[in-house]
Protein backbone atom coordinates (compact mmCIF):
# COMPACT_ATOMS: atom_id res chain seq x y z
CA UNK A 1 0.00 0.00 0.00
CA UNK A 2 2.81 2.19 0.54
CA UNK A 3 4.03 1.66 -2.72
CA UNK A 4 1.30 2.81 -4.43
CA UNK A 5 0.35 5.69 -2.14
CA UNK A 6 3.81 7.07 -3.09
CA UNK A 7 3.10 6.49 -6.74
CA UNK A 8 0.14 8.65 -6.96
CA UNK A 9 2.00 11.06 -4.52
CA UNK A 10 4.72 11.44 -7.10
CA UNK A 11 2.42 10.91 -10.34
CA UNK A 12 0.26 14.11 -8.39
CA UNK A 13 3.65 16.59 -8.13
CA UNK A 14 4.57 16.07 -11.39
CA UNK A 15 1.46 16.82 -12.68
CA UNK A 16 0.47 20.11 -10.64
CA UNK A 17 3.96 21.28 -11.66
CA UNK A 18 3.15 20.94 -15.31
CA UNK A 19 -0.32 22.72 -14.78
CA UNK A 20 1.83 25.58 -12.70
CA UNK A 21 4.20 25.65 -15.84
CA UNK A 22 2.76 29.10 -17.40
CA UNK A 23 5.07 28.47 -20.53
CA UNK A 24 4.54 25.02 -21.47
CA UNK A 25 1.12 26.27 -21.53
CA UNK A 26 1.72 29.29 -23.72
CA UNK A 27 3.60 26.57 -25.91
CA UNK A 28 1.09 24.24 -26.49
CA UNK A 29 -1.52 27.42 -27.14
CA UNK A 30 0.59 28.65 -30.04
CA UNK A 31 1.59 25.23 -31.25
CA UNK A 32 -2.47 24.89 -31.10
CA UNK A 33 -2.61 28.42 -32.78
CA UNK A 34 0.32 28.53 -35.04
CA UNK A 35 -1.89 26.44 -38.55
CA UNK A 36 -4.86 28.41 -38.58
CA UNK A 37 -2.75 31.76 -37.64
CA UNK A 38 -0.20 30.67 -40.99
CA UNK A 39 -3.73 29.59 -42.82
CA UNK A 40 -5.01 33.26 -42.43
CA UNK A 41 -2.15 35.24 -43.16
CA UNK A 42 -1.51 32.69 -46.13
CA UNK A 43 -5.14 33.24 -47.47
CA UNK A 44 -4.54 37.08 -47.46
CA UNK A 45 -1.76 37.02 -49.31
CA UNK A 46 -2.89 34.55 -51.99
CA UNK A 47 -6.36 36.32 -52.17
CA UNK A 48 -4.44 39.87 -52.58
CA UNK A 49 -2.55 38.41 -55.21
CA UNK A 50 -5.65 36.96 -56.82
CA UNK A 51 -7.63 40.31 -56.64
CA UNK A 52 -4.33 41.98 -58.57
CA UNK A 53 -5.00 38.92 -61.20
CA UNK A 54 -8.53 40.07 -61.95
CA UNK A 55 -7.71 43.53 -61.81
CA UNK A 56 -5.76 43.03 -64.39
CA UNK A 57 -7.63 40.39 -66.12
CA UNK A 58 -10.74 42.91 -65.92
CA UNK A 59 -8.96 45.73 -67.19
CA UNK A 60 -7.36 43.36 -70.26
CA UNK A 61 -10.85 42.86 -71.31
CA UNK A 62 -12.00 46.58 -71.25
CA UNK A 63 -9.30 47.13 -73.46
CA UNK A 64 -10.14 44.57 -75.61
CA UNK A 65 -13.97 45.57 -75.81
CA UNK A 66 -12.95 49.01 -75.90
CA UNK A 67 -11.07 48.38 -79.36
CA UNK A 68 -13.71 46.50 -80.83
CA UNK A 69 -16.79 48.63 -80.45
CA UNK A 70 -14.82 51.27 -82.42
CA UNK A 71 -14.49 48.67 -85.40
CA UNK A 72 -18.08 47.46 -84.70
CA UNK A 73 -18.99 48.81 -88.16
CA UNK A 74 -16.28 47.65 -90.74
CA UNK A 75 -16.39 43.78 -89.15
CA UNK A 76 -18.86 40.66 -88.88
CA UNK A 77 -19.59 39.71 -85.23
CA UNK A 78 -17.26 36.51 -86.15
CA UNK A 79 -14.17 38.91 -87.23
CA UNK A 80 -14.70 40.99 -84.05
CA UNK A 81 -14.85 37.66 -81.72
CA UNK A 82 -11.81 36.76 -83.33
CA UNK A 83 -10.22 40.59 -82.84
CA UNK A 84 -11.11 40.43 -79.14
CA UNK A 85 -9.56 36.85 -78.92
CA UNK A 86 -6.55 38.22 -79.85
CA UNK A 87 -6.43 41.45 -78.14
CA UNK A 88 -7.10 39.77 -75.01
CA UNK A 89 -4.66 37.13 -75.36
CA UNK A 90 -1.85 39.23 -76.21
CA UNK A 91 -2.39 41.37 -73.22
CA UNK A 92 -2.68 38.46 -70.69
CA UNK A 93 0.39 37.05 -71.84
CA UNK A 94 2.21 39.92 -70.55
CA UNK A 95 1.16 38.81 -66.62
CA UNK A 96 2.39 35.87 -64.56
CA UNK A 97 -0.84 34.18 -64.36
CA UNK A 98 -2.94 32.90 -67.47
CA UNK A 99 -6.09 33.35 -68.08
CA UNK A 100 -8.79 32.71 -71.00
CA UNK A 101 -11.94 34.31 -72.69
CA UNK A 102 -15.21 32.11 -71.93
CA UNK A 103 -17.68 33.96 -73.73
CA UNK A 104 -18.27 36.93 -76.49
CA UNK A 105 -21.68 38.11 -77.51
CA UNK A 106 -21.46 41.11 -80.31
CA UNK A 107 -24.59 42.76 -80.81
CA UNK A 108 -23.96 44.92 -84.38
CA UNK A 109 -27.43 46.40 -84.26
CA UNK A 110 -27.71 46.84 -80.41
CA UNK A 111 -24.17 48.39 -80.92
CA UNK A 112 -23.15 46.87 -77.84
CA UNK A 113 -20.16 44.04 -76.81
CA UNK A 114 -20.27 41.51 -74.16
CA UNK A 115 -17.83 39.33 -73.05
CA UNK A 116 -16.04 37.14 -69.68
CA UNK A 117 -13.08 35.53 -68.74
CA UNK A 118 -11.88 33.07 -66.04
CA UNK A 119 -9.04 31.93 -64.72
CA UNK A 120 -7.09 30.50 -61.45
CA UNK A 121 -4.38 32.08 -59.48
CA UNK A 122 -1.86 29.57 -57.88
CA UNK A 123 -1.88 29.66 -53.89
CA UNK A 124 1.07 29.42 -51.63
CA UNK A 125 0.62 29.08 -48.24
CA UNK A 126 -3.09 28.02 -48.47
CA UNK A 127 -1.59 24.78 -50.00
CA UNK A 128 -1.39 23.68 -46.29
CA UNK A 129 -4.99 23.51 -46.17
CA UNK A 130 -5.12 22.00 -49.94
CA UNK A 131 -6.64 24.74 -51.55
CA UNK A 132 -3.83 25.12 -54.56
CA UNK A 133 -5.73 27.60 -56.79
CA UNK A 134 -7.97 30.78 -56.43
CA UNK A 135 -10.57 30.76 -59.68
CA UNK A 136 -11.27 34.12 -60.44
CA UNK A 137 -13.40 35.83 -63.00
CA UNK A 138 -14.66 39.22 -64.95
CA UNK A 139 -17.41 40.29 -66.81
CA UNK A 140 -17.28 43.62 -69.47
CA UNK A 141 -19.70 45.06 -71.30
CA UNK A 142 -19.35 48.40 -73.90
CA UNK A 143 -21.65 50.05 -75.89
CA UNK A 144 -20.49 53.31 -78.30
CA UNK A 145 -22.25 56.15 -79.72
CA UNK A 146 -20.30 55.51 -82.78
CA UNK A 147 -23.40 53.15 -84.63
CA UNK A 148 -25.54 54.34 -82.22
CA UNK A 149 -28.74 56.73 -83.08
CA UNK A 150 -27.60 60.25 -82.35
CA UNK A 151 -29.15 63.80 -82.28
CA UNK A 152 -26.43 66.55 -82.83
CA UNK A 153 -27.56 70.01 -81.52
CA UNK A 154 -25.11 72.71 -82.81
CA UNK A 155 -25.50 75.58 -81.05
CA UNK A 156 -23.86 79.06 -82.19
CA UNK A 157 -23.27 82.15 -80.04
CA UNK A 158 -24.86 85.12 -81.41
CA UNK A 159 -23.59 88.07 -79.73
CA UNK A 160 -21.92 91.04 -81.13
CA UNK A 161 -18.83 89.94 -79.86
CA UNK A 162 -18.83 87.47 -82.43
CA UNK A 163 -18.83 89.55 -85.31
CA UNK A 164 -15.51 90.34 -84.20
CA UNK A 165 -12.56 89.47 -86.89
CA UNK A 166 -11.82 86.26 -86.83
CA UNK A 167 -8.21 87.09 -86.45
CA UNK A 168 -5.67 89.31 -85.62
CA UNK A 169 -4.64 90.46 -89.37
CA UNK A 170 -8.76 90.86 -89.45
CA UNK A 171 -9.18 92.83 -86.54
CA UNK A 172 -6.10 95.08 -87.41
CA UNK A 173 -7.60 95.47 -91.11
CA UNK A 174 -10.48 97.15 -89.74
CA UNK A 175 -8.85 98.86 -87.22
CA UNK A 176 -6.89 100.92 -90.30
CA UNK A 177 -10.18 101.17 -92.71
CA UNK A 178 -10.84 104.68 -92.78
CA UNK A 179 -14.84 104.08 -93.41
CA UNK A 180 -15.07 102.19 -90.38
CA UNK A 181 -12.51 102.57 -88.04
CA UNK A 182 -13.15 100.30 -85.20
CA UNK A 183 -13.32 96.48 -84.51
CA UNK A 184 -15.88 95.54 -81.85
CA UNK A 185 -19.56 95.31 -83.29
CA UNK A 186 -19.70 98.82 -85.50
CA UNK A 187 -20.69 96.08 -88.32
CA UNK A 188 -23.54 95.34 -86.27
CA UNK A 189 -25.51 98.75 -86.96
CA UNK A 190 -28.18 99.12 -90.07
CA UNK A 191 -26.50 102.41 -91.15
CA UNK A 192 -25.09 102.22 -94.09
CA UNK A 193 -21.36 102.84 -94.77
CA UNK A 194 -20.26 106.25 -95.93
CA UNK A 195 -17.26 107.42 -97.50
CA UNK A 196 -14.14 108.19 -94.80
CA UNK A 197 -17.85 107.85 -92.25
CA UNK A 198 -18.76 111.44 -93.39
CA UNK A 199 -22.02 112.44 -92.05
CA UNK A 200 -23.23 113.48 -95.59
CA UNK A 201 -20.34 111.10 -97.59
CA UNK A 202 -21.36 108.72 -100.70
CA UNK A 203 -22.61 106.04 -99.53
CA UNK A 204 -20.14 102.94 -100.28
CA UNK A 205 -22.32 100.15 -98.64
CA UNK A 206 -25.70 99.52 -97.86
CA UNK A 207 -24.16 97.57 -94.15
CA UNK A 208 -21.02 97.53 -92.24
CA UNK A 209 -21.91 93.99 -92.78
CA UNK A 210 -21.97 93.89 -96.36
CA UNK A 211 -18.84 96.42 -96.74
CA UNK A 212 -16.85 93.90 -94.30
CA UNK A 213 -17.99 90.88 -96.63
CA UNK A 214 -16.70 92.37 -99.78
CA UNK A 215 -13.10 93.49 -97.95
CA UNK A 216 -12.62 89.63 -97.50
CA UNK A 217 -12.29 89.96 -93.86
CA UNK A 218 -13.81 86.40 -92.63
CA UNK A 219 -15.75 87.14 -88.84
CA UNK A 220 -15.85 84.61 -85.91
CA UNK A 221 -19.56 83.84 -86.59
CA UNK A 222 -18.43 82.87 -90.52
CA UNK A 223 -15.30 80.38 -89.20
CA UNK A 224 -18.21 78.69 -86.80
CA UNK A 225 -20.56 78.20 -89.75
CA UNK A 226 -17.42 76.57 -91.91
CA UNK A 227 -16.64 74.61 -88.70
CA UNK A 228 -20.56 73.31 -88.69
CA UNK A 229 -19.94 72.28 -92.66
CA UNK A 230 -16.85 70.39 -91.68
CA UNK A 231 -18.99 68.48 -88.76
CA UNK A 232 -22.10 67.92 -91.64
CA UNK A 233 -19.14 66.63 -94.00
CA UNK A 234 -18.71 63.64 -90.78
CA UNK A 235 -22.13 63.07 -90.55
CA UNK A 236 -22.30 62.26 -94.02
CA UNK A 237 -19.72 59.47 -93.87
CA UNK A 238 -20.67 58.22 -90.55
CA UNK A 239 -24.56 57.70 -91.87
CA UNK A 240 -24.08 57.01 -95.40
CA UNK A 241 -27.91 56.58 -95.50
CA UNK A 242 -28.97 59.64 -93.55
CA UNK A 243 -31.04 56.95 -90.99
CA UNK A 244 -29.56 56.89 -87.56
CA UNK A 245 -28.15 60.61 -87.16
CA UNK A 246 -29.89 63.62 -86.80
CA UNK A 247 -28.84 67.33 -86.51
CA UNK A 248 -30.54 70.09 -85.49
CA UNK A 249 -29.48 73.97 -85.65
CA UNK A 250 -29.52 77.10 -82.93
CA UNK A 251 -28.82 80.62 -82.33
CA UNK A 252 -27.71 81.74 -78.82
CA UNK A 253 -28.85 84.91 -77.71
CA UNK A 254 -31.58 86.74 -75.01
CA UNK A 255 -32.75 82.98 -75.38
CA UNK A 256 -32.83 79.85 -78.04
CA UNK A 257 -33.94 80.52 -81.20
CA UNK A 258 -34.19 76.68 -83.41
CA UNK A 259 -33.19 77.23 -86.96
CA UNK A 260 -33.82 73.69 -87.86
CA UNK A 261 -35.43 71.44 -85.79
CA UNK A 262 -33.24 67.98 -85.79
CA UNK A 263 -33.33 66.15 -89.08
CA UNK A 264 -31.74 63.49 -91.06
CA UNK A 265 -30.72 65.60 -94.36
CA UNK A 266 -27.15 67.67 -93.99
CA UNK A 267 -28.67 69.22 -97.30
CA UNK A 268 -31.47 71.00 -95.27
CA UNK A 269 -28.52 72.15 -92.79
CA UNK A 270 -26.00 73.66 -94.89
CA UNK A 271 -29.57 75.96 -96.65
CA UNK A 272 -29.42 77.14 -93.35
CA UNK A 273 -26.01 77.84 -92.70
CA UNK A 274 -26.19 79.71 -95.82
CA UNK A 275 -29.41 81.75 -95.54
CA UNK A 276 -29.40 85.13 -93.65
CA UNK A 277 -32.82 84.68 -92.71
CA UNK A 278 -31.56 81.74 -90.46
CA UNK A 279 -30.04 84.15 -87.56
CA UNK A 280 -27.20 81.94 -88.29
CA UNK A 281 -24.86 83.81 -90.48
CA UNK A 282 -22.54 87.28 -89.96
CA UNK A 283 -26.10 89.18 -90.94
CA UNK A 284 -27.24 89.24 -87.36
CA UNK A 285 -26.54 89.29 -84.07
CA UNK A 286 -28.39 89.56 -80.89
CA UNK A 287 -28.10 92.85 -78.74
CA UNK A 288 -27.51 90.15 -75.35
CA UNK A 289 -26.12 86.64 -74.44
CA UNK A 290 -28.31 85.36 -71.22
CA UNK A 291 -26.76 81.91 -70.71
CA UNK A 292 -28.84 81.26 -67.77
CA UNK A 293 -31.79 81.78 -70.20
CA UNK A 294 -30.57 80.92 -73.52
CA UNK A 295 -29.31 77.17 -71.82
CA UNK A 296 -32.44 76.56 -69.96
CA UNK A 297 -34.55 77.21 -73.16
CA UNK A 298 -32.23 74.66 -74.65
CA UNK A 299 -32.83 72.16 -72.33
CA UNK A 300 -36.51 71.49 -73.73
CA UNK A 301 -35.48 72.14 -77.28
CA UNK A 302 -32.80 68.88 -76.82
CA UNK A 303 -35.29 66.99 -74.72
CA UNK A 304 -33.59 63.85 -72.26
CA UNK A 305 -31.29 61.67 -74.08
CA UNK A 306 -31.87 58.26 -74.19
CA UNK A 307 -29.53 54.93 -74.51
CA UNK A 308 -28.84 55.26 -78.44
CA UNK A 309 -30.70 52.03 -78.91
CA UNK A 310 -33.37 52.96 -80.99
CA UNK A 311 -34.73 56.41 -82.81
CA UNK A 312 -37.56 57.09 -80.37
CA UNK A 313 -34.51 56.97 -78.16
CA UNK A 314 -31.03 58.66 -79.42
CA UNK A 315 -28.35 59.67 -77.40
CA UNK A 316 -28.12 63.72 -77.49
CA UNK A 317 -24.88 65.77 -78.57
CA UNK A 318 -24.63 69.75 -77.99
CA UNK A 319 -22.18 71.23 -80.01
CA UNK A 320 -21.81 74.26 -78.18
CA UNK A 321 -19.73 76.99 -80.07
CA UNK A 322 -19.51 80.32 -77.91
CA UNK A 323 -16.94 82.94 -76.78
CA UNK A 324 -18.48 82.07 -73.19
CA UNK A 325 -19.74 85.77 -72.45
CA UNK A 326 -22.84 86.91 -70.08
CA UNK A 327 -23.54 90.53 -71.65
CA UNK A 328 -25.57 92.96 -72.60
CA UNK A 329 -24.68 96.24 -74.66
CA UNK A 330 -26.80 98.25 -71.60
CA UNK A 331 -24.20 96.51 -69.21
CA UNK A 332 -21.55 98.20 -70.77
CA UNK A 333 -22.87 101.54 -71.23
CA UNK A 334 -23.91 101.84 -67.40
CA UNK A 335 -21.07 101.98 -65.13
CA UNK A 336 -22.90 100.48 -62.38
CA UNK A 337 -23.79 97.41 -64.83
CA UNK A 338 -20.72 96.93 -65.96
CA UNK A 339 -19.90 93.79 -63.25
CA UNK A 340 -22.47 91.47 -65.03
CA UNK A 341 -20.12 91.20 -67.77
CA UNK A 342 -18.55 87.89 -67.11
CA UNK A 343 -17.82 84.37 -68.20
CA UNK A 344 -20.99 82.18 -67.81
CA UNK A 345 -21.56 80.28 -65.06
CA UNK A 346 -20.71 76.73 -65.61
CA UNK A 347 -23.41 75.11 -63.31
CA UNK A 348 -25.87 76.32 -65.89
CA UNK A 349 -24.58 73.79 -68.29
CA UNK A 350 -26.20 71.01 -65.93
CA UNK A 351 -29.49 72.20 -67.53
CA UNK A 352 -28.62 69.95 -70.47
CA UNK A 353 -26.23 67.37 -68.30
CA UNK A 354 -28.84 66.18 -65.74
CA UNK A 355 -30.98 65.36 -68.86
CA UNK A 356 -28.05 63.14 -70.09
CA UNK A 357 -27.56 65.35 -73.25
CA UNK A 358 -23.53 65.08 -73.52
CA UNK A 359 -21.98 68.87 -73.75
CA UNK A 360 -19.05 69.41 -75.93
CA UNK A 361 -17.67 73.15 -76.21
CA UNK A 362 -15.38 74.88 -78.77
CA UNK A 363 -14.21 77.94 -77.06
CA UNK A 364 -13.79 80.65 -80.19
CA UNK A 365 -11.25 82.73 -78.24
CA UNK A 366 -12.10 85.84 -77.35
CA UNK A 367 -8.95 87.84 -78.66
CA UNK A 368 -8.39 90.49 -76.44
CA UNK A 369 -8.91 94.47 -77.71
CA UNK A 370 -7.20 96.57 -75.35
CA UNK A 371 -7.40 99.54 -77.75
CA UNK A 372 -11.68 99.64 -76.53
CA UNK A 373 -12.76 101.11 -73.10
CA UNK A 374 -15.73 98.90 -73.32
CA UNK A 375 -13.35 95.81 -73.40
CA UNK A 376 -10.67 97.73 -70.66
CA UNK A 377 -14.32 98.42 -68.59
CA UNK A 378 -15.31 94.72 -68.40
CA UNK A 379 -13.46 91.66 -69.63
CA UNK A 380 -10.39 93.21 -68.64
CA UNK A 381 -11.24 94.01 -65.25
CA UNK A 382 -10.81 91.00 -62.32
CA UNK A 383 -13.07 88.37 -61.60
CA UNK A 384 -13.34 89.60 -57.90
CA UNK A 385 -14.61 92.84 -59.07
CA UNK A 386 -17.85 90.88 -61.17
CA UNK A 387 -21.18 90.46 -60.56
CA UNK A 388 -20.24 86.28 -61.35
CA UNK A 389 -20.80 84.84 -57.69
CA UNK A 390 -23.17 87.64 -55.77
CA UNK A 391 -25.85 87.94 -59.51
CA UNK A 392 -24.79 85.25 -61.14
CA UNK A 393 -24.29 82.44 -58.61
CA UNK A 394 -20.41 81.57 -59.77
CA UNK A 395 -17.93 80.04 -57.93
CA UNK A 396 -14.42 80.01 -58.73
CA UNK A 397 -12.68 77.03 -59.09
CA UNK A 398 -10.64 76.20 -56.72
CA UNK A 399 -7.26 77.35 -56.68
CA UNK A 400 -7.77 80.39 -58.79
CA UNK A 401 -7.48 83.41 -57.33
CA UNK A 402 -9.97 86.34 -57.86
CA UNK A 403 -7.36 88.80 -58.95
CA UNK A 404 -7.56 86.78 -62.03
CA UNK A 405 -8.62 88.71 -65.40
CA UNK A 406 -12.59 87.76 -66.28
CA UNK A 407 -11.07 87.43 -69.47
CA UNK A 408 -8.59 84.74 -68.67
CA UNK A 409 -11.09 82.78 -66.73
CA UNK A 410 -13.19 82.36 -69.72
CA UNK A 411 -11.47 79.16 -70.76
CA UNK A 412 -11.90 78.00 -67.24
CA UNK A 413 -15.53 78.60 -66.80
CA UNK A 414 -16.09 76.96 -70.61
CA UNK A 415 -13.76 74.03 -69.81
CA UNK A 416 -16.17 73.22 -66.22
CA UNK A 417 -19.27 73.35 -68.97
CA UNK A 418 -18.01 70.84 -70.85
CA UNK A 419 -19.36 67.18 -70.03
CA UNK A 420 -15.36 66.27 -69.55
CA UNK A 421 -12.24 67.76 -69.95
CA UNK A 422 -11.38 66.18 -73.68
CA UNK A 423 -14.92 67.79 -75.12
CA UNK A 424 -13.11 70.63 -74.24
CA UNK A 425 -11.08 73.04 -76.95
CA UNK A 426 -10.30 76.29 -77.50
CA UNK A 427 -9.37 78.02 -80.53
CA UNK A 428 -8.11 80.90 -81.25
CA UNK A 429 -7.68 80.92 -85.36
CA UNK A 430 -10.13 80.25 -87.93
CA UNK A 431 -8.12 76.96 -88.84
CA UNK A 432 -8.13 76.19 -85.33
CA UNK A 433 -11.73 76.62 -84.95
CA UNK A 434 -12.90 74.78 -87.96
CA UNK A 435 -10.81 71.69 -86.89
CA UNK A 436 -11.82 72.13 -83.51
CA UNK A 437 -15.34 71.28 -83.89
CA UNK A 438 -14.65 67.77 -86.02
CA UNK A 439 -11.92 67.29 -83.20
CA UNK A 440 -15.14 67.29 -80.72
CA UNK A 441 -17.25 65.52 -82.66
CA UNK A 442 -14.76 62.66 -83.68
CA UNK A 443 -13.97 62.65 -79.96
CA UNK A 444 -17.49 61.95 -79.33
CA UNK A 445 -17.66 59.17 -82.09
CA UNK A 446 -14.66 57.30 -80.99
CA UNK A 447 -15.97 57.64 -77.03
CA UNK A 448 -17.07 54.37 -75.29
CA UNK A 449 -19.33 53.77 -72.50
CA UNK A 450 -18.05 50.60 -70.12
CA UNK A 451 -21.75 49.30 -69.13
CA UNK A 452 -20.71 46.60 -66.79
Amino acid sequence: MRFHFGFFRHTARQMASLVGDKAGNVAITVAVCMVPLILAVGAGIDYARAYNVQSKMQSDLDAALVAAIKQIDEHDEDRLAAKIQYWFDAQSAKGDSTYDLTGVTVDKAGHTIRASASGTVPTTLMTLANIKSVPVGVVSAVEGPATSYLEVHIVIDKSPSMLLAATREGQVKLRADANITCEFACHSTGDPVRKNKAKNGTIIAATYYDYIKNLGVKLRTDVALDAVEEVLDMIDKADENHSRIKVGLYSLGETISEALAPTYSTSSARKKLSDDSSGLTSATSTEATYFQVALKALRNQVGKAGDGSSAGSPLKLVLLLTDGVQSERNWVLTAQHRGRVTPLNPGWCDYLKNNSATVAVLYTEYLAIPQDWGYNATLAQTMASSDWTSLWGGKLRSGVSGSTSRHDYIATALQDCASSADLFISAASADEITAGLSTLFTQYLTSVRLTQ
